[in-house]
């Protein structure tokens, strides 16, 4: 092997462990100073006010119990046909998707009020603003590890199955009925069974 295919095979494979395809599959930490998270994309909010609704949303960083986390706090309304609130990042560059088909799951560390939240899976197959792959969970006053397998997503207004290999964006939201929203996230993964 000459010297040139072996620096470019070490940065490839480094290349290749970094950000959510990593080992440990870690998504983000919210350690970042620049608020970056481990896929190098940032995390941006969105509401339906995106079209026509009135409900309003806020994300924040901030240290809880020590812990650095993001947090998603608004209103949710139903006014004008609307209804949510959300945090999103994109798992793979435009064009691009993650595979996370080495993966059986997310796994989130979350406090809140005691409301139910959704979190949402975008794929190759979710071509309209509205489809997406939901799993549900609650988060309590106190801090908890979730557990989500791909198993537990199911299609919103769309028929393919979840196919984990293709993904391309997450979302956390607060959706489907009037609620105050406050969700707070410390660390968010995929996770395998070993």
């Amino acid at each position: 092997m000459t010297r040139s295919t072996l620096l470019l095979s070490l940065m490839m494979s480094m290349a290749s462990n970094t950000g959510a395809g990593s080992d440990t599959g870690l998504i983000d930490d919210f350690s970042s100073a620049d608020g970056s998270s481990r896929t190098g994309s940032p995390w941006r909010v969105v509401s339906d006010r995106v079209m026509g609704g009135v409900s309003a949303a806020r994300m924040a960083y901030r240290k809880i119990d020590g812990r650095p986390a993001l947090c998603l706090s608004g209103e949710v309304s139903l006014a004008n046909n609307g209804g949510f609130v959300q945090v999103t990042l994109d798992l793979a560059a435009e064009g691009e998707y993650f595979d996370a088909g080495r993966f059986d799951g997310l796994r989130l560390i979350v406090r809140g009020n005691g409301e139910r939240y959704n979190v949402h899976l975008k794929t190759a197959a979710t071509s309209l603003p509205w489809q997406s792959y939901r799993a549900e969970l609650e988060a309590g006053g106190d801090w908890r590890e979730v557990r989500l397998p791909f198993a537990r997503f199911t299609p919103h207004r769309l028929v393919p199955a979840l196919d984990t290999r293709r993904l391309k964006r997450l979302g956390l939201v607060a959706i489907g009925r009037a609620m105050q929203a406050d969700l707070c996230v410390a660390e968010i993964a995929f996770y395998a069974d070993d």
